[in-house]
């Protein structure tokens, strides 16, 4: 019996209201359930107000044995922002775009740089997935081919070695732990490219992994689709790697949905990031076992901000 919670970006206000809605109560410095655990999947840290907080809260649960946690991809970047090179430059580069997609954390823990050295030390606990009581949880993409691969050589934890590793780019490890982490890409015609949100030049999309294996739209695969080509098929014999329909639920978190209302993504896909951190909803699946996911165990609150 699990309640699986998406991207939480320091928003601990939001966390509080939506365990108390799903029946947690707070004693003994912890929140607990009488019969259920909670599964955190990943993003606590960066764009909110309250990311000590949040921390406090993630870990007191897990501590508790009251939650699983597993690491996001800011957890990830934020070990490596902080990971010192033997020439005194930093695995994740100090540059302006990096300081401002960490800048909430680095304000927040400006005055408690021990206790944040402390939490760079507890995300390399986190585990890259996890697969508990026949559900599967990932931060961004499960890719059966990359879970077997970890497992085999590295297990389901960061080392520093797979660190370092995992930012050689023409590394497996790169193509593992990004994929993981931060999601699938396709590229797309060059005279489809479009701008990000920082006016950046793509021509690369996310991917929508969990698709139905039929779907040959570029718009039906793609986020973020330009609108020439919504309607144009996909080439044949392009890999797309989607979630097989007959594999357990997996649930993940990453992608910024911004529905009104939370969706099931196929019968044993669930997204779970629904944007708290750009006035959205905080989201959580309540999971009992069943093997068909169904929309009316969502539990959400909407963002306070």
């Amino acid at each position: 019996m699990y309640d699986l919670i998406g991207d939480i970006h320091g928003h601990a206000s939001e966390l509080k209201k939506l365990l108390t809605k799903l029946g947690y109560t707070f004693k003994n410095g912890s929140w607990s359930h009488s019969s259920r655990k909670v599964v955190f999947v990943g993003d606590y840290i960066d764009r909110g107000p309250e990311i000590r907080e949040v921390l406090r809260i993630v870990k007191s649960m897990v501590d508790s044995n009251k939650a699983y946690a597993v690491m996001g991809n800011h957890e990830y970047n934020a070990i490596a922002f902080s990971h010192r090179l033997p020439d005194g430059s930093f695995l994740r580069a100090h540059n302006s775009v990096h300081i401002r997609q960490h800048q909430a954390t680095i304000d927040q823990f400006s005055e408690y740089s021990v206790e944040w050295q402390q939490w760079i030390d507890w995300f390399y606990t986190l585990p890259l997935f996890l697969e508990i009581d026949g559900i599967r949880v990932v931060h961004s993409c499960w890719d059966s081919n990359h879970i077997s691969w970890l497992k085999e050589t590295h297990g389901n934890i960061l080392t520093k070695k797979l660190l370092i590793d995992s930012h050689e780019k023409d590394s497996r490890e790169y193509l593992v732990v990004n994929d993981i982490l931060k999601g699938k890409e396709m590229d797309i015609p060059k005279e489809f490219a479009w701008k990000d949100k920082d006016g950046h030049p793509r021509t690369s999309n996310r991917i929508k992994w969990w698709s139905d294996a039929s779907v040959n739209s570029f718009e039906s695969l793609i986020f973020n689709c330009p609108d020439g080509l919504k309607n144009e098929l996909i080439p044949a014999g392009l890999i797309k790697n989607c979630y097989p329909t007959d594999a357990p639920p997996v649930f993940f978190g990453h992608y910024w949905l911004d529905d009104d209302f939370p969706k099931i993504q196929t019968q044993n896909a669930v997204c779970l990031d629904y944007s708290v951190a750009k006035g959205g909803r905080l989201v959580a699946y309540r999971w009992s076992g069943e093997s068909a996911l169904h929309e009316s165990n969502f539990v959400f609150v909407k963002s306070e901000r």
